[in-house]
Formats: structure tokens, C-alpha cells, sequence
């Protein structure tokens, strides 16, 4: 049988269905009790003729009585004007009930301010910018991705750049303030929800973004699968825009690739961290300053790599449009059927919708201020020969993930008879390291189960019978354990190396880009590498998707790659040549000279360990014998 529901519980259920909505709801409520006591009281005195002033017997009309009455609830000093223990009576109870209004009314306002800031602290007000940098995730590497996006919005005027993970907003903005105090022309605004809700996501604008940034979260178990369920509620949104998105999308795993790519269609570029890792690992191992010269490229602050479309190159051969540019290098052409081609013959036509590749200082000293035909000093250039492949050996120490794709990437590069040598303490490795042989071609393996971070250790393995060392970090330790057990294993080479007198080629790998600056290099064939360089990486696509596909082509084997190589292949030592004259015996070659590198200041970091990439082509420079060229080549 249903029980009959009560007035009074009604009226409790309206009640409490009221006080639901918060405090607009409670400060209605006070109003209409504190509108009852007042009409009420003043009702009363005017009924009853209460005199205002016994004396004269002045009595008050029931406006007048109204607006007393309100003046004395709320405010209490009020009641001492009253004469007449009548009026006082009443006024006293309109008085005390005020009291408690009021102080009701402040204490509610109090908290819904208070709830209000909460509200805006956690950053679940909606973003109203537009044509802004959206970055969705946070890990370590967003620090470098900020400078770098800083410095590339310095010639804007009102940049903005948009970050959301599942952090706390404030948390956000003190740890950004406290590694980039000074955000320049760039305002940073943080909002706290996770990049695979849609609803969160709408918070931040995704639509009306120039370009969204995923970032692998560092301690997930399964990165990828964040990466990919975050692309995906971009471009299945319901209320996606028509146009296509520019989205960079950082991948840990090359297995999950198929998967990101068949979700991000040709709206993502994709970076691979740890590939991309493995490859500069590989390339920069062999060739002493490599690395500043991708660094260079790389980041924002220098030179970096720009397309410009000209008409008045359209008919001009490869040989002209690289010498018509004076301030900066020609790497190749972005051809109209939007191929890349880095270092094409010297005889490529370029076609009139073509766009050249070039490194600049900034894009708008990318112009045509050259010479298409300009004065070679032939007689000093010279023939060189092609470099003949001698067997390398390489000994790394360590190991991790990145492994097996840097010992085959290095396979890829060493001649017939290279030898590397893998040196681990921990057995679970082993498995891994015997299934390597059955795919290296040109490299025999060696392992040796034994821990390297000991003086003696090092001593015993000789190492000044290698070509080049790499030293891995351990990514199943803890992040400043694995770092420290890098940074002692380089002291104890750097040490050996001073004492015999012998210049080792290191490439070293930290897991947390701070402890860089412990380790700091002493010269360009001392490397550290870190996710720094996926970071940079990752800022340069998002301000020109097309530059996704240059890297692509300098860091893979096949094709055109950056070689460092002597300065006697191109040209005399000796003798004063200008930098055309340089870049004339490149393409002589089928390559393109980009920079050089002096051997006198190779241990200034303030003159990058003697690398020059993009040196004005009529500068004249006098080279020694032990200087390099930097060229773009096939092999």
C-alpha cells in the first residue's frame, strides 16, 4: 500500500530540491526571510500606531516602517536610535533576526567564493583563444618543447599556447614559471582534464588550434595506447572542424605505428622518440660534431630549416638556386607533387611551383641576395677522393630498449668487418643480444656480461681500441640511479682519455635532460643524448608539418645524409677561398656543402666546438689541414 506523503514532507522535499542549486539558491532564501520579517514588523507597528517618538507622539507610515525596519536587519547599530519599549520590542526582533541573516548571507557568499576560486584554480573555465599551440600531456620533455615554441613566436605579437593534462592548474603554472621565467611575446594558459574526454577536450578549443601536440606520458604502462585513444578523440570528434588538423604525435613503440597511423590518417606526424634516438645515437657516434650541427638544426635558437616558393627560380638548375642564395644554404626542393629531395643533382630544373629548402637565420632572411654565377677561385679547388670504408669497432656500454635499434642503424652505416663489442652487467639481456647476429651483415658481435661503472672494469676492456663508445642508460632503474651510474661510467673515460692522451668519440644517453648540465661536454665528439631531441623535433613540426618529412630523409640510411668530412677533398689548406668556392666543389661531387668545421676552436662550446653551419657563401675563410667541410651526401 503506498503511504500518503505529508504537507510537511513536501514542503521539505521543495526545500531541499531548492538548496541544490547552491548559493544563489540559499541567498534567495534569506531574502524572502528576511522580505517576511520586515513587511511583518512593519505591519505591526503600523497596526498597533507604535510611535516612533513617545514624546511627540510622531508614528512612522508603513514605508517608513518597511525601510527602518531593513536598516536595523542589517544593520544592528540601528536599534539604538529607538525610543519606546514598544518599538524597541519589535525593532529588537527584526534586529536579532537580521543578525542571523546577515551573518547566514556572508558566510554563504564566502563559501561560494571560495568554491568559485576552487573552481577556477582546477582550470575547467573553456579556452576562448584561437590559432593557438594546443600541447596535451605532460612529461619532462615539455619544458623544451615551451622554449623552444617561445623562441619561435618571437616575432608574434601575441602568441598562445594552451597545455591540458591531469594535473593540477596551479601545479602547472608554478613548475613552469620556475623552469621559464621569462615567457617573452608567448602567454602560457594551462587548463587541468584528461585529453581523452571529449568534454574536456572542448574546454581547451581543439578546433580553432594551428597545431596540437600529444605528448607520451612518462609514467603510463602503456604510452602508446594514451597516444592513440588522444588522436582519436581529436579526429573522430563529433564536433570536429571541416578542415584537416595539424596534430605531432609523440610514439614510443614502432609496433604501434600501423595503429596510430590508420587513427591519424594524414592529420598526424608521428615522432618516435626512441627511434629517433637510436638513429642520432648511431650517426653521431661516427662522426665527431654531427651533433651540434642536428642540434643546430634541430632547435630554434640559430640556424633552422626553412621552404621558400620564388618564381624567379623557376627555370634555374640546382647548381643556381644554390648559389643564388647568399645568407643561406640550399638543402634541396619540395618539389609541387609535394616530394622531398635533399641534395638532388646539381643539374635538377627547378619547375614553377617547386619550393626550395633552405637553412636560415630566421625566414626572413631567406631571400634571394646571391650570386647565380658567382667568381670560383678553381684553382684552388681539389679533386678528392671518395673515402674508402675501413672497419670500425664500437663498444657500448649498457643496455636498454634503444639497443638493438642503434647496433642495427650502425649496421647500416660501418663497412664489412666492424666489430661491436656490448658490455651489460645484467643477464636478463643476454637473450636479446644473442638474436642480434642473425640480422647485422657488416658487424660481428661480442658480449660481455660485467659491470662497467668500476675504473677497472673500463681499464680492462682497453678501450682505446675503439673506434667509438656509447653509453646506454638503464631504463629498468630508477631515472637519477640510471643517470648516475652514465655520468660515472663518462668521468672514468674522460679521465682515461686526458691520461693516454687519446680522443674518444662518446655518445652518451640521459634519461632526465637536467643532468646535462652535471655532465657538461668538454667537446663536439662528446655527446649526451636525451628526449631533448625528440623535443625539439616535435616544436619544429608544429610550426611546419613539411619539415616531418625533411628529417625523415636526413636521418634515415638510405639517401642523402650529413657527412663531415676533410676540408683537402674540396679544396687547398693554406690558402684564402671563399665559402661558393667550397659549395662549387660540393656539388662538383654531387653533394652540397652547408658548413664547416674549424679544428682550432673544436673544445669552445661558446664558438660550438668550431662547427659552422650556414656561413655566408662570399666570406673567405683560411683553412687548416685539419678542418671539415659539412656536406650533404649520398654515402
Amino acid at each position: 500500500m503506498k503511504r500518503k506523503v505529508s504537507l510537511r514532507e513536501k514542503i521539505r522535499y521543495r526545500f531541499d530540491n531548492t538548496l541544490s542549486a547552491g548559493p544563489i539558491a540559499i541567498i534567495g532564501w534569506l531574502a524572502v526571510v528576511s522580505f517576511i520579517i520586515v513587511i511583518v514588523a512593519a505591519g505591526i507597528i503600523t497596526a498597533l500606531h507604535i510611535p516612533s517618538d513617545p514624546e511627540t507622539g510622531a508614528e512612522w507610515s508603513f514605508i517608513e516602517a518597511v525601510w527602518n525596519n531593513f536598516m536595523r536587519a542589517i544593520d544592528a547599530g540601528n536599534l539604538a536610535g529607538d525610543n519606546g519599549w514598544g518599538l524597541r520590542a519589535i525593532t529588537f526582533v527584526v534586529t536579532v533576526g537580521g543578525i542571523f541573516i546577515v551573518s547566514t548571507l556572508i558566510g554563504t557568499i564566502t563559501s561560494g567564493m571560495e568554491s568559485k576560486i576552487e573552481e577556477l584554480r582546477k582550470g575547467r573555465s573553456r579556452v576562448l583563444e584561437s590559432n593557438h599551440t594546443l600541447i596535451l600531456g605532460w612529461s619532462p620533455k615539455i619544458f623544451t618543447i615551451l622554449s623552444e615554441l617561445i623562441i619561435a613566436n618571437e616575432s608574434e605579437r601575441r602568441a598562445k599556447i594552451v597545455i591540458m593534462a591531469d594535473m593540477d592548474k596551479v601545479e602547472m603554472e608554478d613548475e613552469i614559471r620556475s623552469k621559464l621565467p621569462d615567457t617573452k611575446s608567448t602567454k602560457i594558459i594551462c587548463r587541468t582534464g584528461s585529453p581523452l574526454d571529449l568534454d574536456d577536450l572542448e574546454v581547451v578549443n581543439p578546433h580553432e588550434a594551428k597545431s596540437i601536440i600529444i605528448i607520451s606520458p612518462e609514467q603510463a604502462e602503456h604510452p602508446d595506447i594514451y597516444t592513440i585513444k588522444a588522436v582519436l578523440a581529436i579526429t573522430n570528434n563529433p564536433n570536429r572542424k571541416k578542415e584537416k588538423y595539424h596534430i605531432i604525435a609523440e610514439l614510443q613503440d614502432e609496433k604501434n605505428r600501423e595503429a596510430a597511423e590508420l587513427v591519424g590518417g594524414d592529420e598526424t606526424t608521428l615522432v618516435l622518440s626512441a627511434d629517433l634516438i637510436a638513429r642520432v645515437t648511431a650517426q653521431t657516434c661516427r662522426q665527431a660534431g654531427l651533433s651540434v650541427v642536428y642540434t643546430e638544426l634541430l632547435d630554434f635558437d640559430g640556424a633552422e630549416i626553412y621552404f621558400k616558393h620564388d618564381k624567379i627560380l623557376s627555370g634555374k638548375s640546382y647548381r643556381e638556386v644554390a648559389n643564388s642564395f647568399e645568407s643561406s644554404t640550399v638543402i634541396g626542393i619540395y618539389t609541387g607533387e609535394q616530394q622531398v629531395l635533399i641534395n638532388p643533382q646539381s643539374d635538377y630544373i627547378l619547375k614553377s611551383d617547386d619550393q626550395v629548402i633552405a637553412i636560415a637565420e630566421d625566414d626572413s632572411t631567406l631571400k634571394i641576395d646571391g650570386q647565380v654565377n658567382p667568381v670560383i677561385q678553381t684553382e684552388h679547388v681539389t679533386q678528392g677522393t671518395k673515402p674508402i670504408s675501413e672497419p670500425e669497432h664500437t663498444l657500448i656500454l649498457g643496455w636498454n630498449g634503444k639497443g638493438k635499434s642503434i647496433v642495427q642503424e650502425l649496421d647500416n652505416y660501418v663497412a664489412n668487418g666492424s666489430t661491436v663489442t656490448i658490455v651489460t652487467p645484467n643477464e636478463e639481456h643476454e637473450s636479446e643480444i644473442a638474436e642480434l647476429p642473425a640480422s647485422l651483415n657488416r658487424q660481428q658481435l661480442k658480449f660481455i656480461q660485467q659491470s662497467f661503472t668500476q675504473r677497472a672494469t673500463i681499464e680492462s676492456l682497453n678501450i682505446t681500441q675503439y673506434s667509438h663508445i656509447i653509453v646506454l642508460c638503464n631504463d629498468q632503474a630508477e631515472v637519477q640511479e640510471a643517470d648516475a651510474e652514465v655520468l660515472i661510467t663518462l668521468l672514468h673515460i674522460r679521465h682515461i682519455g686526458e691520461q693516454t692522451g687519446h680522443d674518444f668519440s662518446i655518445v652518451s644517453e640521459m634519461r632526465d635532460s637536467r643532468n646535462r648540465a652535471l655532465a657538461e661536454v668538454a667537446k663536439a665528439d662528446d655527446f649526451i643524448v636525451s628526449d631533448k631531441l625528440a623535443s625539439l623535433m616535435i616544436s619544429q613540426i608544429s610550426e611546419n608539418k613539411h619539415l616531418s618529412r625533411v628529417f625523415s630523409e636526413l636521418f634515415k640510411s638510405e639517401g642523402s645524409e650529413i657527412y663531415i668530412r676533410p676540408v683537402t677533398d674540396y679544396v687547398k689548406a693554406g690558402v684564402p677561398v671563399s665559402f661558393y668556392t667550397v659549395l662549387h666543389a660540393a656539388l662538383s661531387r654531387g653533394e652540397t656543402a652547408i658548413g664547416h668545421r674549424l679544428a682550432r676552436n673544436a673544445h669552445d662550446a661558446s664558438k660550438g666546438y668550431g662547427i659552422n653551419v650556414n656561413p655566408v657563401k662570399s666570406a673567405v675563410t683560411t683553412y687548416s689541414e685539419e678542418d671539415m667541410i659539412i656536406v650533404l651526401a649520398e654515402d
